[in-house]
Formats: structure tokens, sequence, C-alpha cells
């Protein structure tokens, strides 16, 4: 019984806590996708790219919508690369020099080991191929 409540208390903590997240919009997010698949070694990624009027929750910086964004990139290997079923992953920050690290480190993961050999067949998607598309969010939505 004890734990119940304990789970109860945690639970309604968490919620207040995700309740009170405030959103703010910011005027520049810049942000790459990546995307792989378990049945293959085709590993994709788009170029670093700026997303104008993103909305983050200013407590942890989290990019409200990413799944959306992931999912246009996913929608769009899936109908222009025929490359169904590919985890996508976005990554985001306000500052550019910051995502262009994180976007050399996914580079060196993926690209050749330390004996020059090849695990991976990256291929890399221009921005003339494929471009985020801002995802909105309406007022009543930022201010719950």
């Amino acid at each position: 019984m004890r734990n119940y409540i304990l789970t109860v208390i945690l639970m309604l903590m968490v919620g207040v806590g995700t309740a009170s997240a405030r959103k703010q919009q910011v005027e520049k997010m810049y942000m790459f996708g990546m995307a792989a698949a378990f049945t293959d070694t085709i590993v994709h990624f788009t170029n670093i790219q700026t997303v104008d009027s993103a909305w983050i929750e200013s407590k942890n910086n989290f990019l409200q919508g990413r799944d959306s964004y992931s999912y246009q990139l996913r929608e769009y290997l899936r109908d222009k690369k025929q490359s169904p079923n590919r985890t996508c992953i976005v990554f985001y920050s306000t500052k550019r020099d910051k995502l262009e690290k994180k976007y050399q480190k996914m580079q060196r993961l993926y690209g050749k080991d330390k004996q020059g050999e090849e695990h991976f067949d990256v291929r890399y998607i221009t921005d003339d191929e494929f471009k985020f598309q801002t995802v909105k969010y309406e007022e009543e939505k930022v201010n719950d």
C-alpha cells in the first residue's frame, strides 16, 4: 500500500512538472537529421539546416514537435528514396557551432573505423532534395 501511495505521489509530481513547463519561441533553430534501419547498413544524413520560428520548452530546451520533424524525414525517405522503415533522429540546437560538433561526431561514428574499413553506406541528402518545414504550434498549446 505504501508503494502504491508513493507511486501516485510521484506520478502527480511528474504531471505537475510537465504541465507547468513553459514554451518559448526561438527565431532560428539549427537541425540535421539522421536515418538508419536494422535491416541494412545504409545511413542517411541531411545537411545542417536553419528552421525559422521553432518552439522549445524553456526549462530543458527540448524542441517541441521533434517527432514531427523526424516524421518529415522518414516520409521523405519512404516516398522519394524508396527506403521505408527507417528510424529517424533529429539533432537540434540554437547554436550552430554546437550542432556542427555533434554532426562531425556522428559522421565519424558512422564513417571509417581505425583500420580504414567502412561498415556503413553513408548517404547524404542535400538541401535541394529535402528541407525541414517549420512545425507550427497554436497559442492554446503553448499556454497549457
